[in-house]
């Protein structure tokens, strides 16, 4: 099988032990992650080559975030180094009816000085069948958003699948950009597209047509067939579009699921009550590794692709940290229907 190769930031994130606030707290639980290097992880896990490509400076925490891809099987012989630091998340977690906080500490970060020609994209390509990005790189700098449609075209122009989760996060289009001016030449050239309603608003001012796509604390899938056509006529490369539903009970109790829209079908996946969530931060992203491997490994069965990616999702809501540490047999278990939980032994 060929590579995957995926191109972002990994930060270092400090979160209150439990469900602690900012303002209790005299420690952090560290942990290393983000959008790309999730799912390169979701991917090693499951046995599928992976690279990721980033930029870590020269210290001893660009080292503890290579060291972290390297013990999860991520190919990291591409990362170049430099750059003054690397970035930070501070993460709150919510429980019940406070929601999850986050504060971002990147600005200056290694990452958001690379540049276009950083990268040599022809020699990461080499034995690669797949790229992936998220709108979040992005979002980081000019200069990331350079070094990504440098990605992007490169990967065109080589045959190599390209896919992106759109990932639309305010907090980050801070260097005079808006993402209607950097987003729609960078999707354009993607085969693959994950996004939600509100990523298609802010990134190019789509709207569901005459529905409200929530319903208290369920989702209907049908309600998002609108913006998913929308995409493709928008980025007609596209061949397939898919967006995950959570209805949001509370920030413990959440339902999951997804659809995937292909351009003649919309296939809609079981859905799942996570009454308990350990974690939520990463989810994203375990869907985009988990609907990657299964578009590998069922390429002419998107129901089958479309449900692994739900199941292996909704596992990664008991896993603490950014990566979805969960093996295929739990992931094929739960796709089986077998929910219970009941001890391994």
């Amino acid at each position: 099988m060929k590579k995957v190769v995926t191109f972002g930031e990994i930060m270092l994130r400090l979160s209150p032990p439990g469900w602690k606030r900012f303002s209790q707290t005299n420690n952090f639980d560290v942990i290393y992650g983000g959008g790309e290097s999730n799912v390169a992880v979701s991917l090693a896990n499951y046995g599928v080559p992976s690279e990721f490509v980033t930029r870590l400076p020269e210290n001893d925490l660009g080292d503890c975030a290579l060291m972290e891809l390297r013990k999860r099987g991520v190919d990291t012989n591409s990362i170049i180094r430099g750059g003054e630091r690397l970035g930070i998340y501070f993460l709150e977690t919510g429980a019940v009816s406070r929601g999850s906080k986050v504060v971002y500490d990147r600005a200056h970060s290694a990452m958001s000085q690379i540049e276009k020609g950083m990268v040599d994209w022809e020699e990461v390509f080499k034995d690669a069948g797949w790229f992936h990005w998220t709108g979040i790189t992005p979002a980081i700098s000019q200069g990331a958003a350079d070094a990504c449609l440098e990605a992007i075209q490169t990967a065109n122009r080589l045959g190599v699948t390209v896919s992106t989760d759109l990932n639309y996060r305010k907090k980050l289009w801070k260097y005079g950009k808006d993402p209607m001016d950097v987003m729609p030449e960078l999707v354009a050239g993607c085969d693959i597209i994950l996004g939600n309603e509100e990523d298609a608003e802010k990134h190019f001012g789509l709207h569901p047509e005459g529905v409200d796509v929530t319903h208290g604390g369920s989702v209907d899938g049908e309600a998002y067939l609108s913006v998913l056509k929308q995409l493709m006529e928008m980025f007609p490369r596209a061949k397939k579009v898919i967006t995950t539903l959570r209805g949001s009970i509370s920030a413990s109790h959440n339902t999951w699921t997804g659809v995937l829209y292909d351009g003649k079908t919309l296939y809609s996946a079981p859905s799942y009550d996570i009454t308990h969530i350990v974690d939520r931060v990463g989810g994203g992203d375990s869907f985009m590794g988990g609907l990657i491997y299964g578009l590998l490994k069922y390429p002419d069965d998107d129901q089958n692709a479309l449900n692994f990616a739900v199941a292996a999702s909704c596992l990664k809501h008991t896993i603490f940290g950014d990566a979805n540490l969960v093996t295929l047999d739990e992931v094929e278990k739960l796709m089986g229907g077998d929910a219970s939980g009941r001890v391994s032994r």
